[in-house]
């Protein structure tokens, strides 16, 4: 067998699994189709497999199956577009697409150009309602004798020979049927489950050897004790001299002395024995689980297998010189990570290919060299993958992407007008979205982009688009280097520990409580230039706030993408490298936590979803159920001086009472509306509350009225400020239990001071 024959029998088994996964995806997603035609979500499944076995088709050179899936693919994106409504008919063509496809795939099939065409006429005339529709007739078992088996990839993560170093395989020599390592090494396969077993059992070990170091603590305690014990005996012996002892108590503390002494020499051998065997175990448990680890990580080319060749194909078929370069091919990667990124790769390659390279002509025109040049470059960054894929073709048409965004009504041509470019670059990766004016087997569906940013977070990474006019894009993706282990920030929250994963992590830091500041009702930091709102882990987790004893406030600045907030917690417990334990499958998925972990001494820490945590914020901004976070040292500092909240809609009525109370000597917070206000109430101590009455999600009448409900609250001294001066207004504030009323037509400086004066007395306690 040559060595391209060699390559290309991986590559059709690469595929034969794929096939095997993705028809699976397709039976399951058509049957529950046939049920409930419009069923979004299996629409979405089933287009996105049919999708993903045409690319792989392609890849491998296999016609048949990028003809019948394409077809496939047609009849699923019109079905999703509501050009189409499935009936028997159709699903019973898919479901025969999907047996074709898998017979396509497998070794020795028996499917001919005949089958094709007449699969591709039949959902052609299917897709054509002008046309008659033919009756759908399930196809014949097969009657040649069944593959084999494939048996399972290498989980060890290791490439077939390369090949010139292959040995040349003569007529007369049986072929070796063993693989070999670039190093020569032979190699073994292994399933991912008993992988995925070692590793955990290996980390178990590692944190085991760990709970060795308090049982040689407690024997090193024991031996000082002892040593203090002989130290009291030789002093009572030296006191007893004095005495005249009797023979037998003479004998009776020269065997205490000599026991003592026996039991302190063994205690000293058992404990370095002890001490000897701990340090090796933990070296020994160390070296096991690097080992299981290193089992799962691949080099990068692994997932480059056949792109180049996809590249140069892709790129004649359009009439196009291409050309892939690669760097960092040796770059290690969980072999799960790999096998996630072959997808997105493989978009981002097609639409390089496609959207970004230009004609021979346009570049010879533009002073470029007729070949068009794809970079590819691997990197580990800081416990990332870093991946930066180039072109250097033509960028992208901001304007006519601008055009697109407005004919499309995803933006009013006034507010697209002032998108900046970053701004402009987003809207690619919208579901749907597309530049091209009419599809094709290559592109013009819009799920490339969106399937690359839908895939790259599921690895919790992310992709950035940037670009230069007339130079070229740049795609720059960042995902962790594994998914079995997580460098962490781990911290305390409500007495229990929980991890930030460092790729989210912006900084940590200690905020005096001077630097908080209240904006618009909601509590922020000073962070590079910009205001980040506040946030307590505390009610994100649902934990009970723990005591805050220090001066300062402990914060996790978090980011992902253009969402920044800092997370109070209680305290930093430092940074940690993780073995992720997935979450037992009947808890579902459980909010803001992603997995588990076990610490060093055999204590569980959750690892946190910082995505899924950042969804959180934005729910409760949205609902107004936004805690705050009590200053409990700025509140020391100033307990002489009486507070007043301030809740006014009104940004002009807010800073002017707050202005006129500040120079009198009070504190004073504000809040936005009654619903910011409640929430302020209950996690801050007041001295007086001023309101409005009409404000949104909560007015003053309402506020006043929960108030006085609460047993904490129902003593506060209430203020009434309103434009309603009329009587009855009046009295149903009072009513409601306000204790006093002030209308704004009649307001002035010393009005409202004099009334605060009247209910709380001056600034100072």
């Amino acid at each position: 067998m040559t060595p391209d024959q060699m390559r290309d029998a991986s590559l059709l088994e690469l595929f034969s699994l794929e096939a095997d996964a993705q028809t699976q995806v397709l039976s399951a997603g058509l049957l529950a189709l046939e049920r409930n035609p419009t069923q979004a979500d299996q629409l979405e499944a089933c287009m996105r497999a049919a999708h993903s076995l045409k690319g792989a088709a392609r890849i491998v050179g296999v016609d048949a199956g990028v003809s019948v899936a394409h077809v496939m693919e047609d009849c699923l994106v019109s079905a999703q577009e509501s050009r189409l409504y499935l009936q028997p008919e159709h699903i019973d063509a898919l479901l025969q697409g999907t047996d074709l496809l898998m017979r396509i795939a497998t070794p020795g099939n028996s499917v001919g150009p005949a089958d094709i065409q007449a699969y591709v006429a039949l959902m052609e005339r299917l897709l054509d309602p002008s046309q008659p529709t033919a009756k759908v007739v399930a196809p014949p078992p097969v009657t040649a004798p069944p593959a084999q088996p494939l048996p399972p990839l290498e989980e060890s993560l290791l490439l077939p020979p390369e090949p010139e170093a292959a040995p040349p395989v003569s007529s007369d020599t049986p072929r070796q049927n063993k693989r070999m390592t670039e190093g020569g090494d032979r190699v073994l396969r292994v399933t991912a489950e008993r992988l995925n077993s070692l590793l955990d059992l290996s980390s178990k070990s590692l944190v085991e050897t760990q709970r060795l170091k308090p049982y040689l603590s407690s024997l090193q305690r024991l031996k000082r004790i002892q040593s203090n014990g002989a130290r009291a005996l030789d002093n009572l012996d030296g006191q007893l001299k004095t005495v005249d002892l009797n023979l037998e108590a003479q004998e009776a503390l020269a065997d205490a002395r000599r026991l003592l002494s026996e039991a302190q020499l063994l205690l000293a051998e058992k404990t370095a024995e002890l001490d000897e065997f701990g340090w090796q175990a933990g070296q020994r448990a160390q070296v096991l689980y690097d080992t299981a680890l290193a089992c799962r990580m691949r080099p990068f080319a692994d997932v480059l297998a056949g792109q180049a060749r996809m590249v140069r194909d892709l790129g004649r078929s359009l009439g196009k010189q291409v050309r892939l370069e690669i760097e960092g091919e040796k770059t290690q990667v969980d072999r799960d990570v790999l096998e996630k990124l072959e997808a997105p790769l493989t978009h981002l390659l097609r639409n390089a290919v496609d959207h970004g390279i230009e004609m021979p002509e346009q570049r010879l025109l533009a002073g470029k060299p007729a070949e068009g040049l794809i970079r590819l470059r691997a990197s580990h960054q800081a416990g990332l993958l870093v991946l930066e894929l180039s072109d250097d073709g033509n960028g992208v048409d901001l304007e006519r992407l601008r055009g697109s965004i407005v004919e499309r009504n995803l933006s009013p041509l006034e507010t697209a007008l002032r998108l900046s470019e970053e701004e402009l670059l987003t809207f690619l990766f919208l579901p749907g979205f597309s530049l091209r004016d009419k599809v094709t087997e290559v592109s013009g569906r819009g799920v490339g982009l969106d399937a690359v940013q839908h895939m790259v977070r599921q690895l919790r990474g992310a992709v950035v688009l940037e670009q230069t006019a007339g130079q070229g894009s740049r795609f720059h993706l960042e995902v962790p280097l594994t998914l079995s282990v997580v460098r962490s920030l781990v911290v305390e929250v409500g007495e229990e520990a929980y991890a930030f994963p460092l790729a989210h992590i912006e900084r940590m830091c200690d905020l005096e409580p001077d630097e908080i500041v209240q904006l618009e009702g909601r509590q922020h930091f000073w962070h590079e230039g910009r205001h980040v709102g506040l946030v307590a882990a505390s009610q994100l987790l649902q934990r009970p706030p723990g005591q805050a004893n220090q001066d300062t406030l402990k914060v996790v600045v978090i980011r992902e993408r253009d969402a920044v907030y800092g997370i109070a917690v209680e305290r930093f417990i430092g940074e940690r490298t993780l073995v992720v334990l997935p979450l037992d499958d009947r808890l579902g998925k459980v909010q803001d936590i992603s997995a588990g972990a076990l610490l060093d001494d055999g204590s569980v820490v959750l690892i946190v979803d910082v995505e899924d945590m950042l969804r959180s914020v934005d729910k409760l901004l949205n609902t107004g159920r936004l805690e705050r976070i009590a200053r409990r040292a700025q509140q020391t500092v100033e307990a002489a001086r009486k507070r007043i909240l301030v809740v006014d809609d009104s940004l002009t009525v807010r800073e002017l009472q707050r202005k006129l109370l500040l120079n009198r000597g009070y504190d004073v917070a504000v809040a936005v509306d009654g619903m910011d206000g409640w929430n302020a109430l209950r996690s801050e101590d007041f001295d007086l509350l001023i309101t409005d009455i009409d404000m949104p999600r909560m007015d003053g009448i309402e506020l006043v009225t929960l108030l006085r409900r609460d047993t904490r609250l129902q003593s506060l001294p209430v203020m009434v400020v309103s434009y309603k001066d009329r009587e009855e207004d009046r009295r149903r504030g009072l009513d409601a239990g306000a204790d006093y009323y002030l209308a704004k037509a009649s307001f002035h400086d010393d009005a409202l001071l004099d009334a605060v004066v009247e209910l709380i007395g001056g600034a100072r306690a």
